[in-house]
């Protein structure tokens, strides 16, 4: 598998596959909705948009980073969202880094969105799909962000058949500018606990996928294949 890492910036072109990583902590938060029950959740553009589907969906559940803010239901926080019953619900995310590296590749014939949390379900899926050439897009700090490289490198290796050393990959994302900011109160809207939930491996078993559906970004799971490539169920 040919693999490329680049940052939201260096896309001057759609890839045919790409894995678009935000460990700390759109697509943790994404996969722990999807363990809550969510549904779907939809990538939104801006502030603005994901106001404005809220408006117009009074049911589904709006959430951005930093702090809370009115029309927003909850804040872009693992540990905040662990024990909020989604079951059924749309979620519609706006992040800083993570749903804006989703929409900059919309356009590829297949999209992964993930982070540690979903690591091997992620390598599962491109492994199942034999993918080729994949576009890893690594979204933190215009693509120098170490969790997200770090999570990105691992989940490459992985899909690669190649064995990988996990415990340095999260060395690595525990030692990055993200997970030290998080820990000391730097970024609002963030709970003691969300570095160590942005870093548990395979806490999931399942991959995270995004289409266009309606002119929508919208992610949902899909079941990790087995390690013969089956579907599990």
């Amino acid at each position: 598998m040919d693999s490329r890492f680049l940052g939201i910036p260096d896309l001057v072109e759609a890839p045919t596959v790409a894995v678009v990583v935000d460990v700390m902590r759109a697509f943790t938060v994404a996969a722990w909705a999807f363990a809550r029950g969510a549904e779907k959740i939809v990538l939104a553009g801006s502030l603005d948009e994901a106001l404005a589907l809220k408006a117009r969906h009074p049911d589904w559940v709006a959430l951005k980073d930093g702090p809370p803010a009115p029309g927003f239901d909850a804040v872009n926080s693992p540990a905040l969202l662990r024990s909020v019953d989604l079951g059924g619900r749309t979620v519609v995310q706006k992040t800083t880094a993570g749903t804006v590296g989703a929409l900059a590749v919309k356009e590829a014939s297949l999209v992964l969105c993930a982070g540690f949390v979903v690591a091997e379900a992620t390598a599962r899926l491109l492994r199942a799909r034999e993918c080729g050439s994949v576009t890893f897009v690594v979204t933190g700090e215009d693509g120098r962000a170490e969790e997200d490289l770090a999570c990105a490198q691992y989940i490459a290796r992985r899909a690669a058949g190649a064995e990988a050393d996990a415990a340095e990959f999260l060395r690595r994302a525990g030692g990055s500018l993200a997970a030290t900011e998080l820990a000391e109160g730097v970024r609002q809207g963030a709970h003691p606990d969300d570095v160590a939930l942005c870093l548990e491996l395979d806490r999931f078993p399942f991959a995270m996928v995004a289409t266009l559906e309606d002119s929508l970004m919208v992610l949902r799971p899909c079941p990790a294949p087995s390690p013969t490539g089956a579907v599990s169920t």
